[in-house]
C-alpha cells in the first residue's frame, strides 16, 4: 500500500516537470527563433525485494518479486524544427531556411567575451556599419564564424550610408560588390548544443563546428515552432494525469486508515 502512495507521488513530481517544460515553451511562442522543448519519461530501476526473518531457508532471504518505484523525466530534449518565417522587409532582418545558426560574439554581465549561436536573426545595423543584436552584440562574419575567431575584423560590417542586399549564401552586396559574408554554420552532433538563455545555445566541449547547410533570407524573420493549440492539449493531458495520482492517493490513503483502523479490531 505504501508504495502505491510513492508510485503515485512519483507520477505527481514527473507531470509537475512535464508542465513546467510546456509552460516555459508556451511564454516563448512569439521569441523569434525559440525552438520548442519537450520531455520523456522512463521508469525507476525494477529493484529485487525479499522477505524479512524469513528463517525457512538458512540464511538465505526468499525473492518476493520485483518492484518498480514508479516515474521520472528521462531526457528533456530540444526540436530544432524550422519554424514558420514572417516577413518584415527589414533589410538587417535575417531567417534561416533549413539548418544552421547565426554566430554572436556574445559578452556577459561580468564582460567576458565568448561565442554563443541562435536562430534570432533579429539585427540592426549599428552607426559604424555593424550588425548587432538587441543587446548590442556582434554579428561574426563566415570566417570568425567557422574558425570561432572574435574581435572587431570578425564582425560583419556595411557601409550605413549605402543600401544593402544578402544573398542565400550569405553574402552582403553594396555596390555591386562583396562586402562580407554572414556566418551561418552548424555542428555534427546537437547533443553538444545546450541552451544558455536569453535564446542563445553554448557549444560544449567535443562538439565540432561544421558549414551550414541552410540558407540566409533577407528581409524576414524566424517565428518559433511552437504550436500553441498542440501545447494546450498536452497541458490538459498532463492535467488529467496529475488529478489521476492525486485520486490514487486518496484511494490509498482510505484503504491505509482501514487497515489501522478496522482490520486489526477485535470484535
Amino acid at each position: 500500500m505504501v508504495k502505491g502512495l510513492y508510485t503515485a507521488y512519483t507520477g505527481m513530481i514527473n507531470e509537475q516537470k512535464r508542465l513546467d517544460v510546456l509552460a516555459n515553451n508556451m511564454a516563448n511562442a512569439d521569441t523569434i527563433g525559440y525552438k520548442k522543448e519537450g520531455t520523456t519519461s522512463i521508469s525507476f530501476a525494477d529493484e529485487m525485494a525479499y522477505k524479512l526473518h524469513d528463517s525457512s531457508t538458512f540464511m538465505m532471504p526468499r525473492r518476493v518479486g520485483n518492484l518498480n518505484l514508479g516515474v521520472k523525466i528521462g531526457e528533456t530534449y530540444t526540436n530544432y524544427d524550422q519554424g514558420s518565417f514572417q516577413v518584415t522587409d527589414i533589410s538587417s532582418d535575417l531567417a534561416i531556411a533549413g539548418n544552421g545558426f547565426f554566430a554572436i560574439e556574445f559578452t556577459d554581465k561580468q564582460g567576458n567575451t565568448s561565442i554563443r549561436y541562435t536562430r534570432n536573426g533579429e539585427f540592426t545595423v549599428d552607426k559604424d556599419g555593424y550588425f548587432v543584436t538587441s543587446d548590442g552584440d556582434h554579428l561574426l562574419n563566415m570566417n570568425g564564424a567557422l574558425n570561432s575567431i572574435t574581435g572587431e575584423a570578425s564582425y560583419v560590417r556595411v557601409d550605413p550610408n549605402v543600401d544593402y542586399t544578402i544573398n542565400e549564401q550569405g553574402m552582403i552586396y553594396q555596390d555591386g560588390v562583396v562586402v562580407d559574408t554572414v556566418g551561418l554554420v552548424d555542428f555534427d552532433n546537437y547533443d553538444y548544443l545546450s541552451k544558455y538563455g536569453e535564446n542563445l545555445y553554448i557549444l560544449e566541449d567535443g562538439g565540432t563546428i561544421t558549414a551550414a547547410e541552410g540558407t540566409v533570407e533577407q528581409g524576414c524573420l524566424e517565428a518559433s515552432n511552437v504550436n500553441v493549440i498542440d501545447e494546450m492539449v498536452s497541458m490538459i493531458t498532463i492535467q488529467r494525469a496529475y488529478e489521476a495520482g492525486q485520486k490514487m492517493i486518496q484511494a490509498e490513503d482510505e484503504t491505509i486508515e482501514m487497515a489501522v483502523s478496522q482490520v486489526g479490531r477485535v470484535g
